[in-house]
């Protein structure tokens, strides 16, 4: 089963952390394997909860935004092919 963790959960764990509690302790407590650990340290590692609020709604906009780029993209190309064919 996955379980999904909010920003807060993951930052309590990486000042736990930060604080001196020992990795093995951290994921035993949150049910996570040390690699997962790691990679939250590495992205969320020195951000207090709003900021880490903030990174996950600039990701989900550029998210969207990158999926609008490539529709365009692909709409100004299906453009090109009908203006280019002769009629």
């Amino acid at each position: 089963m996955k379980k999904r963790y909010t920003e807060e959960q993951i930052i309590k764990a990486i000042k736990e952390y930060e604080a001196g509690a020992k990795v093995d302790d951290i994921c035993r407590q949150f049910s996570i394997s040390t690699g997962t650990f790691y990679n939250w340290r590495s992205k969320y590692g020195g951000l207090e909860v709003n900021e880490a609020k903030r990174l996950k709604d600039l990701e989900a906009e550029n998210n969207k935004l990158k999926k609008l780029l490539a529709e365009k993209l692909l709409e100004v190309d299906a453009m090109k092919d009908v203006i280019s064919k002769k009629w």
